[in-house]
């Protein structure tokens, strides 16, 4: 039991460390640092330039780029190094997370203290942040062409990644922490947090495109956009593509969904009201975050997008994909735990006894 506790905790960890690179993604990206090294050196990379000279390098690079020559001409050496700092801890923190994840994998799995199957699925998860990795390369790419700014779709895709890698971490987590065969079947509808999930996944999406598009600048008003309940003449203009190309139809539907997460978040609660307390208590942080993830979209677009403000509403938005998670896995369902499978515990016990 100790060593499961063990396991889980490293897996809470490591999820817990994928939030922090979402925030940090957010700084990079509302700080305009995403493009200050244009070169992609996955260990070489590891240092900052460490004189005066490898750092004049970089920024005549830097100069060199669609940023430094359209956005940032006026940049001086020192004003580059402090965003250079600001994408190179980004990077960093990568780098570190794999550290963190693969070096006790590896410890657990020469112990024998993994399944065959953990050891592989886990390695999996490690390999899809490696792609992560890669993924924010060529994302960052798109920019270093002709236009200073990222492909939205890029963009949006490395943090659907990001988030995929934590949601499966704290899956794992969850499996060893409570086998689900353990987890007293759901005595609330489970619908709610299943339509709840996905309905979260597409507004999380639609603020990647927000993201990329810049554009919660285009209106700092709420409810009404450009004096409107709905914008009509953009909607003439673009047609039903604009709600992933138009930037103004992009921040209006990323508006809808996330009030329609908000909704759903209410409904998720009233449906587990008089479930046990565990899954009521689930459903309850799951409408407590869906409520303030709304109120920070609000606020952030009420005053102009600072960064605090929006670097907030990213982490919840992943916080708030890690409860719903907990609350699917909370409420297990008979179709979805078939009695022919063997128990968890059972499966695992020959491994954490040491044996085999």
């Amino acid at each position: 039991m100790a060593r499961t506790r063990l396991v889980s905790t490293w897996l809470f960890v490591s999820a817990a460390l994928v939030v922090t690179m979402v925030g940090v993604g957010g700084v990079t990206r509302l700080t305009r640092s995403g493009l200050a090294i244009v070169e992609w050196n996955p260990v070489s990379g590891a240092l900052p330039p460490l004189s005066r000279a490898a750092w004049q390098e970089a920024f005549d690079a830097y100069r060199a780029s669609p940023e430094g020559r359209l956005v940032n001409s006026g940049l001086d050496l020192g004003g580059f190094q402090r965003i250079f700092l600001v994408e190179w801890l980004h990077r960093l923190l990568g780098r570190l997370i794999g550290f963190l994840f693969f070096v006790p994998w590896l410890v657990f799995t020469v112990r024998r203290q993994l399944t065959r199957a953990q050891s592989l699925r886990y390695l999996g998860w490690f390999a899809l942040g490696g792609l992560q990795g890669a993924l924010g390369w060529y994302m960052v790419k798109s920019g270093l062409v002709d236009v200073p700014r990222v492909s939205p779709y890029r963009l949006t895709a490395h943090l659907l990644l990001a988030l995929l890698v934590y949601s499966g971490l704290l899956w794992e987590a969850l499996r060893l922490w409570r086998p689900r065969d353990q987890v007293p079947l759901a005595t609330a509808p489970t619908w709610p947090a299943r339509a709840f999930v996905p309905l979260l996944v597409l507004a999380i999406s639609w603020g990647g495109f927000m993201a990329g598009f810049k554009a919660g600048w285009l209106s700092d008003t709420f409810p009404l956009m450009a004096g409107e309940w709905v914008p009509s003449r953009f909607w003439a203009g673009a047609g039903p593509l604009g709600v992933v190309t138009n930037a103004f139809l992009v921040h209006f539907t990323h508006r809808l969904l996330g009030l329609s997460v908000a909704a759903m978040g209410v409904v998720v609660f009233a449906m587990a009201w008089r479930a046990r307390p565990a899954e009521r208590r689930a459903a309850s942080g799951v409408m407590l975050l869906a409520l303030l993830q709304a109120t920070l979209g609000v606020l952030t677009v009420w005053t102009h997008v600072p960064i605090a403000l929006a670097v907030a509403h990213q982490v919840n938005a992943a916080v708030l994909v890690g409860a719903s998670l907990a609350l699917v896995y909370l409420q297990p369902s008979r179709r979805s735990r078939p009695s022919s499978i063997p128990a968890a515990t059972d499966r695992c016990a020959p491994a954490l006894r040491g044996e085999g």
